[in-house]
């Protein structure tokens, strides 16, 4: 949900160096800015950017985003960036939300849907409609005809505009919207607080304007810990000054708060035209667009839902290149390819120009780096469910293991937590170096590869490439010796030793997925329960899905650990009713156990391409 750099006009919003400022220049790529501030309901006026073509048609659609990061900045970098849709020719209108920069009214952070029987109840969904409602029948040259679309945040209030669409909302495109933020997205993922990104989030966006939070140390991962329990942050820098920290602080389990927050939840009908955009690397809301899709899909009876997913980190499709992620090379320029497709989309369905041209789902498929194309998604033909097993000294298996006895144990403990990425972690925003959160999920995992308090279980090199499609689902058989724990999950691509494509990326650990599962939500997320020392319980931890090819020679291999830190808050593993109120002494070492046995066979779920379907 972060502010991202997609657009160059938004990087002094983002650095607090520009936001909200007056601008001189009305005239960009030919368009003529206007303001006007759109009365909603209920009074509030909402301060609104319009860019309209200079000499254009005399009737046009119109393109609108709905943003808490600045309209005015938005809008140009808009212009300075979408130059498809801009040589297309569009009314270009950009909104602040209410509370934010030029606009009327309180911020509240991921405001919840209202009260449908409270008439004089307003939301995100009332806003859209009645700024839509002005749009359409006061704004000179508008055809009527009204897309939205948006990252991120852009893409949430795209999808509260879904749940309750004016008449002339005709197609619509949310990338990277969140959909819970306490089950898998922005803020927690099933349950564990995301610690250094929701702090630092919140610090800089809960309030009028985009101010970054001043670390007085480059490594937020010794300052983090130095922070001691999740108490100290609001005692000794937020200061009950963050609506949104004191709200996670209070529900700390999946509540009615988080449920008027669920997008899914509220999805009751699809009749627009909507086109919902993922990255498989997105470091903040890869679970979202996946599961609006799916709950989406289940509603859909007319062909109107679609996907799209490619090899980018949060927000990455939105510029002109996508050849590479950090390291990583794809070989072809996916942002600017993906940005044909949302040409032809809204010139589909706002221009009546054709044909649209896609599949149910469109995926980018790294590793065989090739763009696929999907009749649904998850893929229903040409795919084999497969299990890859744990295995003894090691090993990662297509085979069930067959002994009566297997383990792995090591020791977890919260004063020396594992890192997520290579140390210094840097701030997220406004740092100097520069913040590389972006890109930290293709990190190479060997930082934490062979610690003690690491399992890793990997296959030989491959004979044949493996190419997984569809979803993934870790089992974990395990047990603690303390009454609550974290387990976490990796997936990894472990490249060749010997590679001379690229000799820098010789034995190079890629994470294709990775995610999280906080113990005491064992039996459910409404409710925190202790878990019993000692007992073996099975953890289904959802890596949610990919569509990767592991190549001839590379190695499958899955890390499992207990701590992601500063990702991750620290659990204290005595079980506390509400870890924001844990002590320093609650914070206890424990022994966890992972189990490989017939009895008790951890391992991954998979969907794996049939190679002999494919070549039938």
């Amino acid at each position: 949900m972060r502010p991202r750099l997609w657009r160059a006009a938004a990087i002094a919003a983002m650095l607090g160096s520009g936001s909200g400022q007056a601008f001189s220049q009305d005239t960009v790529a030919g368009y003529l800015r206007s303001t006007t501030a759109i009365a909603m309901r209920d009074g509030v006026k909402l301060h609104t950017v319009i860019w309209r073509p200079v000499g254009g048609p005399a009737s046009l659609p119109i393109l609108l985003e709905r943003t808490p990061y600045d309209a005015e900045s938005l809008c140009r970098g808009v212009l300075e960036v979408d130059s498809l849709l801009v040589a297309e020719g569009y009314l270009f209108v950009c909104q602040d939300l209410r509370g934010k920069y030029g606009s009327e009214g309180v911020f509240s952070m991921i405001r919840p849907t209202r009260d449908p029987k409270d008439r004089q109840a307003i939301d995100e969904t009332t806003d859209a409609y009645d700024t839509m409602e002005w749009l359409s029948g006061n704004l000179a040259g508008g055809s009527g005809m009204i897309g939205m679309r948006g990252i991120s945040y852009g893409g949430w209030t795209t999808m509260m505009a879904l749940l309750d669409p004016h008449p002339a909302f005709k197609a619509a495109s949310p990338q990277a919207s969140p959909d819970d933020m306490f089950l898998g997205d922005d803020f927690h993922h099933n349950g564990a607080l995301r610690l250094s990104y929701a702090f630092e989030y919140v610090a800089a966006v809960d309030g009028q304007r985009f101010t970054p939070f001043p670390f007085d140390r480059l490594d937020t991962y010794e300052w983090f810990l130095g922070l001691g329990g999740l108490a100290n942050a609001d005692a000794k820098y937020l200061h009950r000054q963050k609506p949104a920290w004191t709200d996670f602080a209070t529900h700390n389990t999946f509540d009615d708060y988080w449920k008027a927050r669920k997008v899914t939840r509220h999805i009751t009908k699809v009749t627009v035209p909507t086109l919902t955009v993922a990255g498989w690397w997105d470091q903040e809301d890869f679970y979202g667009p996946l599961t609006i899709y799916e709950k989406m899909e289940s509603l859909d009876r007319q062909g109107l839902n679609y996907l799209v997913v490619g090899p980018w980190n949060h927000g990455g499709w939105a510029g002109w290149d996508g050849r590479a992620l950090g390291p990583i090379q794809f070989g072809e320029p996916t942002s600017r390819q993906f940005k044909e497709v949302e040409a032809r989309w809204f010139g589909h369905w706002l221009k009546n120009k054709g044909p649209l041209d896609l599949p149910e789902a469109l995926t980018f498929r790294p590793g065989s780096n090739a763009w696929q194309r999907h009749d649904s998604w998850p893929p229903k033909t040409g795919v084999v469910e497969r299990q890859l097993y744990f295995r003894e000294g090691g090993r990662l298996s297509w085979t069930k293991p067959t002994a009566t006895a297997g383990v792995e144990s090591f020791v977890s403990d919260p004063a020396r937590p594992v890192p997520y990425r290579a140390r210094p972690i840097v701030p997220l925003y406004g740092g100097r170096p520069p913040s590389t959160w972006s890109r930290w999920q293709v990190d190479d995992q060997r930082h934490s590869h062979l610690r003690p308090d690491v399992l890793s279980f990997e296959t030989d090199p491959l004979a044949e490439p493996v190419t997984i499609s569809g979803k993934v689902l870790a089992n974990l058989f395990a047990t603690t010796t303390g009454t609550d724990a974290d387990w976490i999950v990796k997936l990894i691509d472990v490249y060749p030793e010997d590679y001379p494509a690229n000799p820098t990326m010789a034995g190079y650990q890629l994470m294709v997925l990775g995610d999280v599962f906080r113990g005491r939500f064992l039996n459910g997320f409404e409710r925190a329960v202790p878990l019993v020392p000692n007992r073996v319980d099975r953890y289904r931890i959802n890596l949610h899905a990919a569509d990767y090819t592991f190549l001839r020679g590379h190695r499958i291999m899955v890390q499992v650990q207990s701590t992601w830190f500063p990702l991750i808050d620290r659990n204290p593993q005595k079980f506390v009713p509400n870890i924001f109120n844990a002590s320093d002494a609650d914070y206890r070492a424990a022994t966890h156990r992972v189990y490989r046995s017939a009895r008790y066979p951890s391992h991954l779920t998979v969907s794996v391409a049939d190679r002999s379907a494919a070549s039938r």
